[in-house]
């Protein structure tokens, strides 16, 4: 995050901006609709200007460099070697203005309130699904409500303890969320790499622009789990399902940093109600669990039973207030989409005020009004299942154009959402902004 001071906004040097061509009917974050550069741009790009291309260049091989030393790695499953790959990153970094960036950090921030009510609601009095205001079938039919965590109530009544939020900013200059991610959130180590990447390879920019630092924030972090504990040197774990996860690299990198052990399911032990790190010294009891395992494989006596992932007992740990999980299982509830069609409501309801931050406008077909509508513009939405184990079409469609669809698949989709409205929700199809990004030596537009 940059902002520019009055000595930023002189003249900048035009020789990487010439040739730039915004995507008619975008919003681009550095160019204007009249061609000129937004203010909190200009710094950056006398920067980037002044080193040269070549320079530019050099820097860009430099960052690659340093990713491969780093072994920083985002692994996909569906690849026939492994899927390890390296982490894919520009040199030209994204800027938000600060002042609009106070904007989104006040919504941020009152949307995880909302949704940490909600399952605060949802796994205590329930009494919004009493009341109508949320329908049980989207709770209840969701693999991520896990039941024997019903009336287990965290310290402090916290259960999302970090949250992540994917942002779009669409052609109107409107900021809107397309989706919230609180059962195991990842990039906060990736963005904390791509800094102190982008530092070495452009130390100009970060020596001479105001940008925000990080440190803060995970400084932040810690001290909060800490204080969930109640205890003054508690011994924090992070708990990884393994290499084999597509985001293990910022497993280990955030134990590193942070300073907590690195541990497998295998790794801890339940012992009367309470949790054991094993060690060569012996055990040692755990009093919190960062974890990065999916909360239905923590624990395979009372929820997943197959799971190899877990600890045995870390839900009766979880109960006699032993032992603290961020986040606490079952969050993963408010990551279903069709969630976001009911929050203005909600946030009303709990909090008395309107939603800040709108979300990308979503129709559950579980609700008839909603499913007539997504029935009749199906050429203008996108289709995405309910929960995260159902498909659309194939093992691998989480998500449909139907007016891109032959005419066979069009129908099988529509006769999959009247035969099972539930698992069906509808999205308006949001045009995404452009932000410039460094390719074949210059600056060319690419979506956000």
């Amino acid at each position: 995050m940059i902002s520019p001071s009055e000595n930023d906004v002189s003249d900048f040097g035009a020789s990487l901006a010439d040739g730039y061509r915004p995507v008619e009917g975008a919003f681009d974050e550095m160019v204007d609709a009249s061609g000129a550069i937004r203010p909190h741009w200009r710094a950056v790009l006398n920067e980037l200007d002044a080193a040269r291309r070549v320079e530019l260049e050099v820097a860009w091989e430099t960052a690659q460099r340093l990713i491969r030393e780093n072994g920083t790695t985002y692994n996909v499953y569906d690849e026939e070697d492994g899927g390890a790959r390296p982490w894919r990153m520009d040199p030209v970094p994204f800027i938000i203005d600060a002042a609009e960036w106070r904007q989104l950090e006040a919504g941020l921030i009152q949307r995880a309130t909302l949704l940490n009510a909600i399952v605060a609601d949802l796994y205590g009095p329930q009494t919004l699904l009493r009341e109508g205001r949320i329908p049980p079938a989207m709770i209840f039919e969701n693999p991520n409500f896990l039941r024997p965590m019903h009336g287990v109530t965290p310290p402090g009544n916290v259960h999302l303890h970090f949250m992540a939020v994917d942002l779009a900013r669409a052609a109107n200059n409107t900021w809107w969320v397309v989706s919230d991610r609180a059962q195991a959130p990842s990039g906060a180590g990736y963005a904390l790499e791509n800094r102190l990447v982008m530092r070495r390879t452009l130390p100009t920019v970060f020596r001479n622009a105001p940008v925000q630092r990080l440190a803060a924030f995970f400084q932040a972090f810690s001290d909060n789990l800490v204080a969930q504990t109640g205890r003054e040197n508690p011994l924090i774990v992070l708990m990884t399902p393994g290499p084999s996860n597509e985001t293990f690299f910022e497993h280990a990198y955030l134990a590193r940093y942070l300073g907590y052990p690195l541990v497998e399911g295998a790794d801890l032990t339940v012992r009367d109600n309470r949790v054991y790190l094993k060690t060569l010294n012996g055990l040692r009891q755990v009093d919190l669990i960062y974890r990065r395992v999916d909360g239905d494989f923590c624990d395979p006596l009372e929820l997943r039973t197959e799971s190899l992932l877990g600890v045995a007992g870390l839900v009766a740990a979880i109960r006699a207030g032993n032992v603290v999980v961020a986040n606490s299982l079952g969050c993963g509830i408010v990551e279903c989409e069709a969630m976001m069609g009911f929050l203005p409501g909600l946030c009303r309801h709990m909090l008395d005020t309107d939603l800040m931050l709108p979300s990308v406008a979503t129709w559950w077909c579980g609700q008839e009004k909603e499913r007539d509508y997504v029935l009749n513009n199906l050429n203008n939405l996108v289709l995405r299942p309910t929960f995260s184990n159902r498909t659309i079409l194939t093992d691998r469609m989480h998500a449909v154009l139907p007016q891109q669809l032959s005419d066979t698949d069009r129908q099988e989709v529509i006769d999959r959402l009247v035969s099972r409205e539930r698992d069906f929700i509808g999205q308006e199809v949001l045009p995404l902004s452009t932000t410039p990004a460094w390719r074949n030596g210059g600056l060319h537009p690419s979506p956000m």
